[in-house]
């Protein structure tokens, strides 16, 4: 073993592997960043039902997801697992879809965005309470502030508190059920591993995504043209499976609390595609409520992670 092997070893691995992970992480984000645009496009025109949108796209993630679990034969979960998953799918997997195709129907996608901007902070806060973690008083300060300024731009965009509209509550409403799933995702995904958590979450809720999206379609049968379907295929396959496998790679690789905060950049990149491809007015109220939030945010999560990192002894 020569000199030059040793310091190849010990200096380009662990710069490779903090690449690797930021790289699939970003790559998970940049996919989920198109989801406000798109779930946007397939309800706006009405050719697709919100009900359909939000619970298809799960059905076809499923299948998408049991073929990858059968294919690579993934053991199944076991226990108190099931009951874990059982929160993963309500959040992430009903909540969140239903709740911002929904929303989405007449709220701007750039609006949307704003408001999911929250994510990161909801999920740090739900992961300290359910991991009972003390973080420093910082932490909670951010939070507060990230909340209230998501909570002011709404607010501001209703034209006052009684001019608050169910989309603004439907997207408050999807944060907080997103961030209970994913906190519990990352909690199971220690155990069951990464892109299986997500994959067996899917299939759990696939009997109910099935009713509901059969419902939808019996109540208000599809049609819609091909950029509708386009983004609706999009948010099946990509948005609501391919993403979650590249996001959760790149947690496993780590560093974990660094690759966490990549996520930050997803409300910037949707407001961009809002503005790019939906022609969305990109007003200075918009951009200042999103800079707001995504600085408290990674406030939130940095504090969050430097005091996760301090453990007694």
């Amino acid at each position: 073993m020569s000199e030059h092997d040793t310091a190849t070893r010990s200096f380009s691995k662990p710069l490779s592997a903090s690449r690797r992970g930021l790289l699939w992480g970003l790559l998970g984000v940049a996919a989920f960043s198109f989801t406000m645009p798109f779930t946007r496009v397939a309800v706006e025109g009405g050719a697709m039902s919100p009900l359909f949108v939000g619970s298809g796209r799960a059905v076809i993630a499923a299948l998408l997801a049991g073929s990858a679990l059968l294919v690579t034969r993934q053991p199944p979960p076991r226990g108190r697992q099931w009951l874990q998953l059982a929160v993963v799918a309500g959040g992430a997997v009903i909540g969140f879809p239903l709740l911002t195709s929904f929303a989405l129907t007449t709220a701007p996608a750039s609006h949307g965005a704003v408001v999911v901007a929250l994510l990161p902070a909801a999920t740090a806060v739900v992961a300290v309470l359910r991991t009972g973690e003390r973080p420093a008083a910082s932490f909670w300060i951010a939070a507060s502030l990230g909340a209230g300024a998501a909570v002011a731009f709404a607010v501001v965009q209703s034209g006052g508190l009684g001019g608050i509209r169910t989309p603004e509550l439907l997207l408050f409403a999807a944060v907080v059920a997103c961030a209970i799933g994913y906190a519990e995702g990352g909690l199971l995904s220690r155990a069951l591993g990464s892109w299986q958590t997500i994959s067996w979450a899917l299939l759990l809720a696939a009997p109910l995504m099935i009713v509901l999206t059969g419902v939808a379609v019996v109540r208000d049968p599809p049609t819609g043209t091909m950029v509708e379907w386009s983004a609706f295929a999009y948010l099946a396959v990509v948005s609501m499976f391919l993403g979650f496998v590249a996001w959760y790679r790149g947690l496993a690789i780590g560093p974990m609390a660094r690759v966490s905060q990549v996520q930050l950049t997803q409300p910037v990149m949707s407001i961009l595609w809002a503005w790019l491809l939906l022609g969305e007015h990109i007003g200075w109220r918009t951009v200042a409520g999103g800079l707001a939030v995504v600085g408290c945010a990674l406030l939130a999560v940095r504090a969050r992670s430097r005091r996760a990192g301090r453990h007694p002894g």
